[in-house]
């Protein structure tokens, strides 16, 4: 049985984790979590963005890059499916809104050397909402530094993220994508929304896992 790396991707709030931990318990896959809060640059991020966004970006992507190292040699290797609560591509997002013209072209080097030998997800669950609801989450799961984000902030993420999964789909044709709309889905709290999400992935594991 070949092993499969799903990764599910969307904006702050949409329900990334929340998804990918009930994956992994459904199908018994390893877990990854991407390190978000020990970012040390987090806060002074959200108050400050142009003062802190090379740092906080570079320090995202290093620790995505050894996480992702692990699961290769680890899992992935050794016949081992993953399910990750982010994908890579997500730190070219993040950077082209948040750097500047001097410190993006630096950025996007370096993220282009240390990506081109890891493993690559054989499916992207894409999830997207409204800002109204994106923001909503966010208050309710009440993290203070998740405090300092802004409406307007948001309104050009979900933009990017949009615009980005278009750009995807078109050079990759080759990587299935999930697309779910979660203003009305709630899988945390609603099993039948849960089970309905989990059943438009259960015929891509089938085929995948039995290669």
């Amino acid at each position: 049985m070949s092993s499969v790396f799903i990764t599910v991707e969307g904006p702050i709030g949409v329900g990334k984790t929340s998804l990918a931990q009930a994956i992994a318990r459904e199908y018994g896959l390893n877990l990854l979590q991407e390190i978000v809060y020990e970012n040390p640059f987090l806060g002074k991020f959200y108050e400050n963005i142009e003062e802190w966004g090379f740092q906080l970006e570079m320090f995202f992507l290093c620790n995505r890059y050894k996480q992702l190292q692990d699961i290769s040699r680890h899992h992935l290797s050794q016949g081992r499916s993953v399910v990750s609560d982010y994908n890579i591509f997500k730190n070219t997002i993040f950077a082209q809104r948040t750097l500047d013209d001097e410190n993006l072209p630096k950025y996007l080097q370096i993220y282009d050397i240390l990506t081109s030998d890891l493993p690559q997800a054989d499916l992207v669950i894409y999830l997207h909402a409204s800002v109204d609801t994106l923001m909503k989450r966010i208050a309710m799961r009440g993290r203070d530094v998740e405090g300092l984000i802004d409406r307007r902030y948001m309104e050009n993420l979900a933009a990017d993220y949009a615009r980005f999964m278009d750009e995807f789909r078109q050079r990759h044709p080759q990587v299935p994508v999930l697309s779910f709309a979660c203003d009305q889905l709630d899988y945390v709290h609603r099993p039948d929304d849960l089970r309905y999400v989990l059943r438009q992935i259960e015929p891509f594991l089938k085929q995948a896992t039995s290669g």
